[in-house]
């Protein structure tokens, strides 16, 4: 069930029984010479409309720009400053709690969002408490990282090794290409690849990094690989919704 092709008196139904919502969350950057730019945004959507499907949740529209100012020397990249997205989450969170939901799983695409997510939490319950909703007491709001997965990390260890690396990984490219078949992407790509160093600014970054890649090769990506990644992260995450939902 997804948010915005509901009308508002499904949303209602819905909440006599649930108040569980799941919002995917990604980034809009750079991954590399063949990767999409909108691949964390793709993949957490696609996965977060598969863990709705199968627990019955209902699905949020999806937040497709998030953190990455680390990647704005690279043409197409889009970044929200961290408290920019602080705010865009309280306010996402507290039009949702007006109306009744409480349980709030975002599932996520991309590493750069964790930290800043982490704190938008804590700024909403504090912002919650001081509106003296009825039901403040009550929202939880966690994330769930799809490429984090113990099922998927496995996997991409047996199929990539050191060649997963951290960004632009064979294993996400993987999933859009099984995704949007008709926009995988060839591009030749450097024997040499950054690996290893501190991410600061965003021209030290493509300096460190100068093809965007962070110790990957998505050359080894395959649409087939994408499939199983996709079913391994849908199954492990709606897992953790369940068990979410039905925590104190």
């Amino acid at each position: 069930m997804l948010l915005h092709l509901s009308t508002w008196p499904e949303v209602e139904a819905y909440l006599s029984h649930s108040t569980g919502i799941i919002l995917p969350i990604g980034s809009t950057e750079q991954h590399g010479p063949t990767g999409l730019i909108g691949t964390d945004a793709v993949t957490a959507e696609a996965i977060a409309r598969g863990v709705g499907d199968e627990v019955s949740a209902i699905v949020g529209p999806t937040i497709n720009v998030g953190m990455a100012l680390h990647h704005m020397a690279f043409p197409g990249t889009m970044s929200l400053r961290p408290s920019t997205m602080i705010q865009l989450v309280q306010d996402y969170v507290t039009s949702l709690a007006k109306a009744g939901f409480t349980k709030f799983f975002f599932i996520n695409g991309h590493g750069g969002n964790i930290a800043t997510l982490k704190a938008a939490f804590a700024e909403t319950y504090a912002h919650l408490a001081d509106l003296n909703l009825s039901n403040a007491h009550l929202v939880r709001c966690q994330v769930g990282n799809w490429f984090t997965c113990s099922s998927v990390y496995k996997l991409a260890k047996e199929l990539y090794g050191d060649r997963e690396g951290s960004h632009a990984t064979p294993s996400e490219v993987a999933v859009t290409q099984y995704l949007y078949p008709s926009a995988i992407k060839q591009a030749p790509l450097s024997a040499e690849v950054g690996s290893g160093h501190a991410i600061y600014s965003a021209t030290d970054f493509r300096r460190r990094y100068p093809d965007g890649r962070m110790g990957s090769d998505p050359s080894l990506a395959t649409p087939e690989h994408g499939k199983q990644f996709y079913d391994l992260a849908v199954k492990e995450l709606s897992g953790y919704y369940l068990e979410f939902l039905n925590s104190d």
